[in-house]
């Protein structure tokens, strides 16, 4: 009996023994993960897919006032970190050390000595401020460290403190504070308000006022004036003026005149100056048929550079302000620009800039001579230019003969027939896909032969503003048709497959993603939901404070009755019947905007009506993962679900 014992234990432990050496092949989730149904990952696999996934980007924060110094973004661990460059393509030194990423960054205005930058915790958004000296690296935490967003800083011009807003008060209003990064306890209150979307947008020279802006929705927004001594709030713009977008205000060289974006009486954003005591409005861009995405002011107030995004590429433009005529800077390659600021002796520009060849660095422009310097150079792992997939502009109709566009990046010429599909929808409603940098995501193109789709349904910005508010309340699912047309432009493409389909997206692209699941359940082969709302009902009512009224300009307002039942009837989380395909959930536990509780809701019924469904979840990640080691395992995941379910 013993002998039999023995050899069934020797048995048992030599099982374990080859589960543990098999095991060695496998990736395993870290602690910070949990799965479901996903099916294994070979280190074959994570290790062909490394190829793509060690590229990196560099984003621009913050010029010094004094030194030729610049703050970047970005990431040599697991998360994007704050580092300084001091001359074109020098060291990148890091300066923050932390898990969890940074997210902004601002000089002391005067001297530089410091630094006052933003993070939180896990992907909740609760920014917190924090004083970095540059002498010692010491951090300090300089707001409540609590459940509150603080953000928008505005310095004063003599150095002395700053101005930013937070929801510290209730967790649903941004009031407008005051704070002494060196005297913590000076905080004080200056403007209480009613709603989440107000920030502050610039300071006067006398450091007397502040405008500030009110954010209503993608398409209305409006500009105050607030007294700081008195504390008195002025109208700049007429808050009566509904689904009128005003915002970017900055006060020109005339203390009674503001430079301002808006798209009032035009379908874009145009760059206007208004003045203050007139009213009159002057508009500078109107022959330019697209939005002005954003803009600087140089020190003197003399010059202004602003940014234009023209059928989802980016566009720079430098304005004389005294007789407001301007040029398009032309020897910059096609890409997307983001973060123009002007050194503060008004003689250069740094910026941001990725092409679809790279990934983004910061690069310095000198207004008068035209040059360009590239300040850091940001690293593509060991991807070459020839495993790159490029964007082609496409376009197709709707189901009501509404032109839709998108764009498509092809699969390698080494695969031949017909090829299948992912559509990828971006998020918002309002975002916008854009002739981006494809990055980790040529290894689908490249090397399993998928052709990538990226669509701008109506709802998506850039388009104009009639574009934007198409799909608005009662007309939400008119966006979902919008894909329906897509799915007829592929079937029409000899070089795509259309019975080898799959649907993405995040955030809205993520409700978007599990409503053609229900929709087009017969048209498609799989999906993979991240971060995506399930019902508008629940969603509405888990959404963080700050957030709520905001999204129910956009989606509707869960708390009339018409428009509840309405919800329920186009819920994904009401029509999973009618879901055919294998279904891929992925969601951060920590996500303010999109509450993990969609993400459970959606996986049990699922499951409780035997449909195939892959989960993930990150314990330390919110609205979409930030965290290298996160984002790796959920891109080997969404290859095996590709393997699985689209490529078979």
């Amino acid at each position: 009996m013993k002998s039999k014992q023995l050899l069934l234990a020797l048995s048992f432990l030599s099982t374990i023994h080859i589960y543990g050496q098999q095991n060695k092949n496998i990736v395993v989730p870290n602690e910070n993960l949990i799965t479901q149904n996903i099916s294994e990952i070979s280190k074959e696999l994570s290790n062909q897919v490394k190829k793509y996934s060690e590229s990196r980007g560099a984003t621009m924060f913050a010029i010094h006032p004094l030194k030729n110094k610049i703050i970047i973004s970005t990431r040599f661990g697991t998360t994007s970190q704050i580092h300084s460059v001091t001359q074109p393509m020098g060291a990148r030194t890091q300066l923050t050390f932390f898990d969890e990423p940074v997210s902004s960054a601002s000089f002391e205005p005067l001297n530089g000595e410091y630094l006052i930058y933003s993070k939180d915790v896990g992907g909740n958004e609760f920014g917190q401020l924090y004083k970095l000296d540059l002498k010692t690296l010491k951090s300090t935490l300089i707001t409540d460290g609590g459940r509150s967003q603080n953000s928008g800083i505005i310095w004063r011009k003599d150095g002395k403190g700053f101005y930013y807003s937070s929801t510290k008060r209730n967790g649903g209003d941004r009031d407008i504070y005051y704070l002494d990064p060196n005297n913590p306890s000076s905080e004080k209150l200056v403007l209480q308000v009613k709603g989440g979307g107000w920030g502050i947008s610039n300071i006067s020279s006398d450091d007397k006022q502040l405008l500030i802006e009110e954010s209503i929705s993608a398409n209305e927004g409006h500009i105050w004036m607030l007294d700081i001594e008195t504390g008195k709030l002025t109208e700049v713009t007429d808050r009566k003026s509904s689904n009128v977008l005003q915002g970017g205000a900055i006060y020109s060289m005339d203390a009674n005149e503001i430079w301002f974006v808006t798209d009032k009486d035009n379908e874009f954003k145009r760059l206007a100056t208004l003045n203050l005591v007139t009213k009159k409005t002057a508009y500078y861009t109107s022959n330019i048929p697209w939005n002005v995405e954003n803009y600087n002011l140089s020190e003197d107030k003399k010059s202004l550079v602003f940014i234009t995004n023209e059928a989802g590429l980016n566009k720079m433009y430098f304005m004389n302000t005294a007789n407001k005529s301007y040029y398009e800077v032309k020897n910059l390659p096609m890409g997307l620009i983001s973060n123009a600021k002007f050194t503060n002796d008004n003689a250069s520009v740094f910026f941001t800039q990725s092409t679809s060849r790279t990934s983004s660095d910061v690069y310095k422009l000198n207004i008068q001579t035209g040059s360009i310097e590239q300040w850091t150079k940001s690293e593509l792992g060991e991807m070459q230019e020839s495993d790159l997939s490029l964007p082609k502009a496409i376009e197709w109709k709707s189901f009501d003969g509404l032109n839709i566009s998108g764009f498509y990046y092809p699969a390698s010429s080494k695969f031949s027939g017909k090829r299948p599909v992912m559509i990828n929808i971006h998020g918002g409603p309002e975002g916008q896909s854009m002739a981006s940098f494809l990055g980790a995501n040529n290894y689908y193109t490249n090397e399993m032969g998928v052709a990538l789709i990226f669509p701008n349904v109506r709802g998506s910005s850039g388009f104009g503003k009639t574009f934007i508010a198409k799909d608005n309340g009662i007309l939400r699912e008119d966006s979902v048709k919008d894909i329906g047309g897509l799915l007829d432009w592929i079937a029409q493409q000899p070089d795509l497959d259309k019975d080898r389909v799959m649907i993405m997206g995040g955030s809205y692209g993520g409700y978007m993603t599990l409503a053609t699941a229900f929709h087009f359940a017969d048209r498609i082969k799989c999906s993979v939901d991240v971060v995506g709302i399930s019902n508008f009902n629940t969603f509405l009512k888990n959404t963080e404070e700050y957030r709520r009224d905001l999204r129910r300009v956009e989606y509707g307002d869960e708390r009339i009755p018409k428009m509840a039942e309405f919800f329920e009837k186009i819920a994904p989380l009401n029509n999973i019947d009618k879901i055919k395909k294998p279904l891929f959930i992925i969601q951060g536990t920590n996500d303010p905007r999109v509450p993990v509780t969609e993400a459970i809701q959606m996986r049990d019924k699922l499951k409780s009506q035997g449909k195939t469904v892959w989960y993930l979840e990150a314990k330390d990640e919110g609205h979409g993962f930030k965290k290298k080691p996160n984002i790796d395992f959920q891109r080997l995941a969404v290859i095996r679900f590709m393997e699985e379910f689209l490529l078979k």
